[in-house]
């Protein structure tokens, strides 16, 4: 079959899909607004937006003017690709950049899945979780005007793919009815424990390793969405209480979701005034964002890992970090709850209770030997549910070619 992937960042959520692909013997091509060529053997073709958004447009469409530029740019790219001699029998795309809104007009005939990562609802989901960040007036209506072009390409699809059921339990029911669930996948064939783990945490120069009191937390950019609020005020009691512990944040100090603070200087260091008198900084260590290898020895080493969500797309940090072996304190919402059973594959706190976590996190550092069974548990629900090669690779095939792999 011929595959055409579409992702303004290719590879993106492809990154292991899409050479699957090729080894399964299929003519895979990329579209993306990238250059380069970002994966060996899988060709990209550039798609150029024939103009930036408006300056003068409603407060409430400049996702969905941009959204509609891509559109066409892929349409017309889409057009010349298939006059050039490559007409896809697939096309696999994410519908949240409205790459996908008008594959069908040009490739009818094609088999068209859509990467449904997040339907926007302004009641119920991450919009109005937290009462500490309270959502605008009319936030309710920017994220029905949001959905616009994720509605347009997912009826125009075959067939919608989530990562989990709860992303896919928050898009309406007649286009629930067309979604498949199956996730990314994890490579947990690589993402095993080792006792003989270390890292360096840098300019302190200080050796951490397996046994340590190492407390890991990690986000893309550390901010409210991703509990780091509930986090940082959890580190009086747990330094206070242990006093051989150690923190490890990794991530950076933008923001990925949702509006900035409006104080300015970003949420990771509004959060650090918040109690830098009343911790140890020496034993708080903000890495930023470091290379993958560093983060999978981070985790190999954490002796607990903490990870608190709004309901919100699911990290896949915290999987990798069970694979890994993590014993994973994570946050009692809808996302993390489908993944977690509290006592058996890891432990639930309240996301809003800063001392409960930090009860939970010196429960688990005060009997490491009695969390191995979790730790255990936590990396055979991965494998068997979430592993790439064994769980993902077939159902991801069955869904965007709806055939099986060849035997």
């Amino acid at each position: 079959m011929k595959i055409l992937f579409i992702h303004q960042n290719f590879p993106g959520q492809y990154r292991a899909l899409a050479p699957s692909m090729v080894k399964l013997g299929h003519e895979v091509m990329a579209m993306s607004s990238r250059k380069e060529t970002t994966i060996q053997g899988i060709p990209n073709i550039t798609y150029d937006n024939a103009r930036g958004s408006s300056k003068a447009i409603h407060p409430w469409l400049p996702s969905t003017e941009a959204a509609v530029i891509r559109a066409e740019a892929v349409a017309r790219t889409l057009t010349q690709l298939m006059k050039n001699g490559f007409t896809p029998d697939v096309i696999v795309g994410h519908a949240g950049w409205g790459e996908m809104m008008l594959v069908r007009q040009v490739a009818p005939h094609a088999r068209i899945t859509s990467f449904c990562e997040y339907f926007y609802n302004g009641k119920g989901s991450d919009v109005d979780f937290d009462p500490e960040f309270a959502a605008a007036p009319d936030a309710v209506m920017r994220c029905h005007v949001r959905n616009l072009h994720l509605t347009s390409s997912l009826v125009d699809s075959d067939v919608g793919l989530s990562p989990t059921e709860w992303q896919a339990s928050q898009f309406p029911a007649f286009l629930r009815q067309r979604i498949e669930v199956c996730h990314d996948g994890i490579e947990t064939h690589r993402l095993t424990p080792r006792d003989d783990a270390w890292i360096q945490l840098g300019r302190d120069n200080i050796k951490a390793q397996m046994g340590d009191e190492i407390i890991t937390f990690i986000n893309r950019n550390l901010e409210p969405m991703r509990g780091y609020h509930s986090f940082m005020r959890s580190l009086p009691h747990i330094l206070a209480e242990r006093p051989n512990a150690r923190v490890i944040l990794l991530g950076g100090s933008e923001v990925s979701y949702g509006p900035a603070p409006p104080t300015g200087g970003g949420y990771k260091a509004q959060f650090l005034r918040e109690v830098q008198d009343k911790i140890d900084l020496s034993r708080v260590h903000f890495v930023g964002q470091v290379p993958y290898t560093t983060m999978v020895n981070m985790l190999r080493v954490s002796a607990v890992h903490v990870y608190l969500t709004v309901p919100f797309v699911l990290s896949w940090s915290m999987l990798e970090a069970m694979s890994l072996g993590c014993c994973v304190v994570g946050s009692a919402t809808p996302p993390v709850q489908e993944v977690i059973t509290h006592g058996q594959n890891g432990l639930l706190v309240d996301f809003f209770d800063p001392e409960a976590i930090a009860r939970q996190v010196c429960d688990v550092l005060a009997r490491p030997k009695d969390v191995k069974d979790i730790r255990r548990a936590a990396r055979a629900h991965v494998v068997e549910h979430y592993d790439y090669q064994s769980v993902c690779l077939p159902r991801h095939h069955q869904i965007i070619t709806g055939m099986p792999i060849p035997a």
